[in-house]
């Protein structure tokens, strides 16, 4: 089972969860959930999401090595910059991990695991709420 978390980087909270099988692609995932995100919003991926920018135009990904050939100093420093940006969200990706139940392997009803990932980004955005505070 896989899950994706749409997170904000100004106030660190998760504002939706998408579950699903764990072979289907991020993108392709992404892609069948439908989920509508306004054009003013700012969406940073992984390299899991290239091919976004087709869907959504205001989206940055990192650029990806050619085959044979290297990356630019200026395709390098692009993509240090975006992980710089990036690493919020992965920090509160690890804050979702601390529950063993999210980081394990999933053994309960598949119908169910989206409620716990919504229950679980419940009680970290509550945490980040006392934190900010």
């Amino acid at each position: 089972m896989k899950a994706q978390l749409l997170v904000s980087q100004e106030n660190k909270m998760i504002y939706g969860v998408v579950s699903g099988k764990g072979k289907t692609h991020d993108f392709k995932m992404f892609k069948e959930s439908k989920t509508r995100i306004t054009p003013d919003v700012k969406i940073l991926g992984d390299s899991g999401y290239q091919g976004i920018k087709d869907i959504h135009t205001n989206s940055r990904t990192p650029v990806k090595k050619p085959k044979g050939k290297k990356l630019t100093k200026r395709q390098k420093l692009y993509n240090h910059l975006l992980s710089k940006k990036r690493i919020v969200v992965e920090n509160v990706i690890r804050r979702c991990k601390i529950f063993r139940i999210t980081k394990d392997v999933y053994r309960g009803k598949h119908k169910n695991h989206g409620k716990i990932w919504n229950l679980v980004a419940g009680l970290v955005n509550l945490r980040y709420a006392e934190s900010v505070v």
